[in-house]
């Protein structure tokens, strides 16, 4: 069974406010057959994870209004959404940054740039399947 076959159907959330990392992890998790969702902040992606229950969640750092720590905890702080793996992107790659990441709750941390099978392989951990 290839990557695609054993991740089909795995809703996977990236919140992003770089239209270009946005489109970029949507096709490398579409491709490995993930269902993609997408939010630009941590508001819109709030709204969107308590409406679509994503499996995964892929969640930047740096973001106006509401930023990736925040978003982390509150999504962490929901009882039907405190097991759901969020893992922090960032451009950071800092101990003090992967430090307030697993203070806020995050899961895994990953910098950017990221390749494909870093996605792929994060979704592939936190969903307990091998690749």
């Amino acid at each position: 069974m290839n990557t695609a076959e054993r991740l089909a159907g795995v809703k996977v959330m990236v919140i992003d406010d770089s239209l270009t990392i946005r489109k970029s992890a949507e096709m490398f998790l579409a491709q490995a057959g993930c269902e993609v969702l997408l939010a630009d902040d941590g508001f819109d992606a709030l709204v969107k994870i308590a409406d679509h229950g994503p499996q995964v969640i892929f969640c930047d750092i740096l973001m106006p209004r509401l930023d990736g720590y925040q978003t982390c905890t509150l999504i962490k702080k929901n009882p039907r959404f405190s097991a759901t793996p969020v893992i922090m992107l960032s451009s950071r790659d800092g101990l003090f940054d992967r430090a307030r990441g697993a203070m806020a709750g995050s899961d895994q941390y990953l910098t950017k740039p990221f390749t494909r099978e870093a996605l792929v392989d994060a979704v592939s951990r936190h969903m307990g399947v091998d690749t």
